[in-house]
């Protein structure tokens, strides 16, 4: 197999005409640029002559590999004028090609020098500052996507990483020991990239880093949690969010019942506040995905996820405000009976008051949760609880509300207690009366009193300071007697 593995370099790579063995290069630091480069790859010796050495049995296995991981090293600066036209980037990219195919097809196990070149390759290529976004002038669009100019060769460097964590030759006990935390911390901080196709790649490199090496476990879920705190409450921008969600619903499912305290910290600490960025519809179905997961697990901490909800719930933001109530639906439909009678008063208030919001999506969204069937089932059998809290909203929509949408879905709704529970609808109407009374008399001694006040200030003496009134006089002042 290695035969054919050099046998390959030596066709895909051009001769040159600087030799000898002795010329391997040295180490690069992730900075070095294109120049630099440049001297290297042509200091290095072609992969034909080591090909060449290789088959009298002069050159090791590993030291092929080895030096092919050196070639590997040396990081191009793609936003210069060449970029990718140059024969020694060219060079680099084929080298990673058939790295990626030895990879893949190794039977013997890497050996620890082998491991530790690749954990070193991997940190120098892409552990990197990210360029700034590149525009050809006007006002910068924040919704454009941004494609790195160095793709071309990031690209191939995780698809080795990929074939290297998923490899059965890769010892996990030795690549520990280099894709420690450290590594795997300064991985994570690669997801605020801001190109997609990078974050996707991550993605799937997370995933399968999460599965193969169990030791890491804990410290990638603490890891994640201080990037969403992060996130959340100091700088309310972070491109990988998303990303990192659709891993951890695929985590989450994998938790052993019941569930582990930290677990359940991590939903009530970690989860539930990344409803509070006013961006949480870019990644509200992988967030909800996430918080159902958690109740499908343990039905109980419904409870806790109403709760988070409610505490977040937008008061200004229509658009988020119809998100929250779809959220809560999906939430509502894995309730049992139990769980929804300890939340049952404040949900419904909230509920109440999305019905008579001023725009017609949110009071609409609001009424269509009587259209769920199992959440129907519930409000039906607590409707002593709950109709009394709602009625009120159904009565003032139904008099008052603007848009005929409303009004009829509203109608429907009333229609559908009254035939739930007729008696109770009787009462609940004759107490919203007799609120309703007691209310306009209150505001009527309310207007009164004003105006009261509105008279008793015309007759108001004033000074010529208009902001300086003469305090009146209960008696004549006198002068005190001269002795």
């Amino acid at each position: 197999m290695w035969k054919q593995f050099l046998g390959k370099i030596s066709q895909k790579s051009p001769k040159s005409g600087s030799g000898g063995r002795g010329s391997l290069p040295q180490k690069c630091p992730p900075s070095c640029g294109t120049n630099g480069a440049e001297a290297e790859l042509r200091a290095s010796p072609p992969p034909q002559a080591s090909a060449g050495a290789a088959v009298p049995g002069s050159e090791t296995r590993e030291d092929v590999f080895l030096r092919k991981l050196n070639i590997c090293c040396v990081v191009f600066d793609f936003a210069a004028e060449r970029g990718r036209d140059s024969p020694e980037v060219e060079r680099k990219r084929q080298v990673l090609v058939s790295l990626v195919d030895c990879v893949s097809v190794a039977e013997e196990p890497l050996t620890e020098a082998m491991i530790s070149a690749c954990v070193r390759m991997f940190a120098i290529n892409l552990f990197r500052v990210f360029p700034p976004k590149l525009h050809s002038g006007g006002a910068i669009d924040e919704d454009e996507p941004f494609f790195d100019p160095s793709w071309y060769h990031l690209q191939v460097v995780y698809e080795l990483l990929l074939r290297f964590v998923m490899s059965p030759v890769v010892d996990v006990k030795v690549a520990r020991k280099y894709m420690d935390n450290s590594f795997i911390s300064r991985l994570l901080d690669l997801f605020d990239s801001d190109d997609p196709r990078e974050r996707d790649c991550l993605k799937t490199v997370l995933h399968r880093i999460y599965g193969k090496f169990m030791g890491n476990r804990p410290f990638i879920r603490k890891a994640v949690s201080n990037i969403f705190y992060r996130f959340v409450f100091e700088t309310d921008h972070y491109n990988g969010i998303a990303e990192l969600l659709e891993v951890f619903g695929s985590v989450i499912s994998g938790f052993a019942k019941p569930l582990k305290e930290e677990h359940k910290l991590f939903l009530w600490k970690a989860l539930i506040p990344l409803h509070k960025p006013k961006t949480v519809g870019v990644y509200l179905p992988q967030l909800t995905y996430c918080i159902t997961q958690f109740i499908e697990k343990e039905p109980k901490l419904t409870g806790t996820v109403i709760r988070g909800l409610l505490k977040y719930w937008p008061v200004t933001n229509s658009q988020k405000e119809m998100m929250f109530l779809g959220e809560l639906e999906e939430v509502l439909e894995l309730t049992e009976m139990a769980d929804f009678q300890k939340c049952v008063v404040p949900l419904f208030c909230r509920i109440a008051q999305c019905l008579n919001s001023s725009h017609f999506q949110v009071a609409e969204r609001a009424l269509f949760l009587w259209n769920n069937k199992h959440l129907f089932d519930l409000i039906s059998q607590n409707r002593q609880v709950i109709l009394p809290i709602i009625y009120p909203a159904l009565e003032r929509n139904a008099r008052w509300h603007w848009n005929q949408s409303v009004l009829n879905v509203t109608m429907n709704v009333r229609k559908m207690f009254f035939d739930m529970d007729e008696r109770l609808l009787l009462a609940c109407e004759a107490n919203f009366q007799e609120e309703e009374k007691r209310r306009a008399a209150s505001e009527e001694r309310r207007r009164l009193v004003w105006e009261r006040l509105e008279r008793n200030a015309t007759f108001q003496s004033v000074t010529g300071d208009i902001g300086f009134a003469v305090p009146p006089t209960s008696a004549p002042l006198v002068a005190p007697a001269m002795t």
